[in-house]
């Protein structure tokens, strides 16, 4: 009786089928991939991952084609998947939800569910551009990492700390080293009392003798400014 059910066809495959399903899989995967250029922020961009996600839609596409209504191959090509090791690391939270992404909208295409794979690609691709146009999420007050070093005498401690307190608004020490030859290394998170606060402290800070090296990162990629 098992192997009866195995053999029913609730959802007969013609060609026509098969290159429809195949055509919505790539206009939704170019669609994933455009958007995916246009919002990502990093410093990692890769050309092989845009151009993988297109072809990520298409395989989910046939795997589902492959599969239809059938549990032996489903098992199947569970088993089969299952050897495959990913050593690829996905840096961004990003780059995985769109993976997730282009994986829906594949299995949407394969089984012949051609509105919800466009609906969903517009839909979802829209609002990720909202997103990112809008900055949602940030923070309202950047919080920024300052790094420090100088020569430790007690002018150049007060001198330091007025400099700091005139700029910024929040000011917590994070960690201090002692390089030797009195010379000290200190980390700051701050937030600067207005958007040009953080050039002028750079400005007045450089103009100290006595400061060795100062950064400024300001993104969670440890991009920054230095002088």
């Amino acid at each position: 009786m098992f192997e009866q059910f195995q053999d029913i066809e609730l959802f007969p495959v013609t060609v026509f089928d098969i290159f429809a399903n195949l055509m919505v899989a790539l206009v939704c995967g170019i669609i994933i991939a455009l958007v995916y250029r246009f919002i990502y922020r990093g410093q990692s961009y890769s050309v092989t991952y845009v151009n993988s996600l297109v072809l990520l839609t298409l395989i989910t596409s046939v795997v589902m084609l492959v599969i239809g209504n059938n549990l032996a191959r489903a098992f199947g090509l569970v088993g089969a998947m299952s050897i495959i090791r990913f050593r690829t690391a996905v840096r961004d939270v990003q780059d995985i939800v769109i993976i997730f992404f282009a994986l829906a909208v594949g299995m949407a295409a394969g089984v012949g569910l051609h509105i919800i794979a466009l609906a969903g690609t517009i839909i979802i691709s829209i609002i990720a551009i909202i997103l990112v146009t809008f900055n949602f999420g940030a923070p309202r007050k950047r919080e920024y990492l300052l790094q420090i070093g100088y020569i430790s005498t007690p002018e150049n401690e007060s001198k330091l700390e007025s400099v700091l307190k005139k700029h910024c608004r929040k000011l917590r020490l994070v960690n201090m080293k002692n390089l030797g030859n009195e010379s000290m290394e200190v980390f700051y998170h701050v937030n600067f009392k207005s958007k040009d606060k953080g050039s002028e402290l750079l400005r007045e800070l450089d103009e100290f003798d006595q400061i060795v090296n100062v950064n400024l990162f300001f993104d969670e990629d440890d991009t920054g400014a230095s002088i």
